[in-house]
């Protein structure tokens, strides 16, 4: 056994510095200027810090998720080979003869050679970038390949240990991505919302309307194929954002149970028409972010799935917003806002088919944090100047004027918070966002309330419910309707 290991080692070696000289006396055009130059932006991993700044910054939601499981994937893996990598093997770098002095580093590097930490932060961040976005990950692809080429093209590695590198830096991105799905399946824990007794059970699908938004997040790849097998009777309809609110309002009327794939501000319009109508709702996920059916406990559309099949589901309080005593209300299922969001969402609506929704998002958040005045109007009969008046349908839990997560979409009540007007908005949203979830200090207050009146509102002012943006009436009344809608989930 141990002849046949000096053997496999001894074959390994020889390869390597056959490659390795090939790539030193092959003459490379052009690359002599880009490829140290490469492999130096990618120490200490700048390169690809800039690369998930950029993305952040130009690409949509889930890119610039993307990016940060990229960023992840990377720091993984070069604790990885800093911990361990680097001493379990203690190879040393190979020798420079035959690489031409202009491909030569300036300072060699003093660590042993096995493996590469530049192809492993390169493969690791590009894993990570791929798996989240297959486009990103394509585009960063050749770069990546080319850092870690570099690394024997100018004789610090040998080509095995960059193999190896970009090896370890690819499980890092599955990694990551495994860790990521049980923080999020952990979040995906039921509530205790009441069971719905009566719901219908439709197991091939009968009597369920489905209407997608096409426009909607990730709804064209949200499982609608294993939605069409489990309920192959349901009625699929697919529809623009334009059309919407119309097609939910005939699916309504028509439907045993209402079904909706899309994001947020998707399923709210499918719960105010379902509302409307007296139905149940079942929701697909087909959104970036899926607040709401996260919070409810759907992992994703088999688990509605199956809910619609047996005919399980639960009851599930709603926010109203009502303007007037003659005006039409609104609902709803996440959280309402008056002042920065609604600002910072409207600019950011107003910007983004222009210059992309990251540029549009970084211009919006300096324009509110530069000129944003706190909103002046009256709560429960008492003037008040506010930053935010951020009401949660249900109690919100984490620190912050508007945390993402509730235990229960059934309490029957609202989260309210409100962070105070004076100084500039930057530092008492961040001293808001610092204080708990029920404080009250000079700077934020927070209570659990049935209604709210909320009057004396500036002309002009917007409002934000469930990621949707519209102008606020002079006055409206916020309440919590407990138990007021059907929605299916799995036992």
């Amino acid at each position: 056994m141990a002849d046949q290991e000096l053997t496999w080692q001894g074959a390994v070696a020889r390869w390597d510095r056959q490659v390795f000289d090939a790539v030193a006396l092959r003459h490379w055009p052009g690359a002599d200027r880009v490829l140290p130059r490469l492999g130096r932006a990618a120490n200490h991993g700048v390169l690809w810090g800039g690369a998930a700044a950029a993305i952040a910054a130009f690409g949509s939601v889930r890119a610039r998720k993307a990016a940060v499981r990229g960023v992840a994937s990377l720091a993984l893996a070069s604790a990885t080979i800093n911990t361990v990598g680097k001493w379990s093997v203690r190879r040393p770098r190979p020798l420079l003869h035959g690489v031409p002095v202009v491909r030569q580093l300036r300072t060699q590097p003093q660590t042993t050679s096995f493996p590469s930490g530049h192809a492993a932060s390169a493969f690791a961040f590009t894993a990570g970038l791929a798996l989240e976005s297959p486009g990103w990950g394509a585009a960063v692809a050749p770069v990546a390949a080319s850092v870690a080429f570099s690394r024997v093209y100018t004789g610090v590695h040998y080509p095995s240990d960059v193999l190896a590198g970009a090896a370890l830096g690819v499980a890092a991105g599955f990694v990551v991505r495994r860790l990521a799905r049980d923080v999020q399946q952990a979040r995906i824990v039921p509530g205790d919302e009441k069971t719905a007794v009566g719901a219908p059970a439709l197991p091939d699908g009968e009597g369920l309307t489905v209407v997608v938004n096409t426009g909607s997040g990730t709804a064209a790849s949200a499982g609608l194929t294993l939605l069409r097998e489990r309920l192959p009777k349901a009625e699929l309809v697919e529809c623009g954002s334009a059309e919407l609110a119309s097609e939910l309002a005939r699916a309504a009327s028509r439907a045993t149970v209402l079904g909706v794939c899309g994001g947020d501000g998707t399923i709210n319009a499918a719960a105010t028409a379902a509302l409307r109508a007296g139905v149940p709702l079942a929701v697909f996920p087909g959104g970036t972010l899926n607040h709401f059916s996260l919070d409810l406990g759907l992992a994703g559309v088999e688990d509605t799935c199956l809910a619609v099949a047996e005919g399980h589901a639960v009851h599930i309080g709603v926010g109203r917003f009502t303007p007037g005593p003659d005006g039409e209300p609104g609902y709803f299922l996440n959280n309402f806002s008056i002042g920065a969001y609604p600002e910072l969402l409207g600019h950011r609506l107003r910007w983004s088919p222009r210059i992309g929704a990251g540029p549009a998002a970084l211009l919006a958040a300096w324009r509110v944090l530069r000129a944003q005045r706190p909103v002046r109007l009256r709560l429960a009969g008492r003037p008040r100047s506010v930053w935010l008046l951020f009401a949660g349908n249900g109690t919100y839990h984490g620190t912050g004027p508007a945390p993402r997560r509730r235990d229960s979409l059934g309490e029957g009540l609202l989260d309210v918070r409100l962070v105070y007007g004076g100084g500039r908005p930057g530092p008492r949203l961040l001293a808001a966002a610092l204080a708990g979830p029920l404080s009250r200090s000079p700077v934020h207050a927070a209570t659990r309330l049935r209604s709210l009146r909320v009057g004396d509102i500036p002309r002009g002012t917007p409002f934000a419910y469930d990621g949707e943006y519209a102008e606020a009436p002079a006055g409206l009344v916020l309440d919590e309707l407990p138990d007021a809608l059907t929605v299916y989930r799995p036992r």
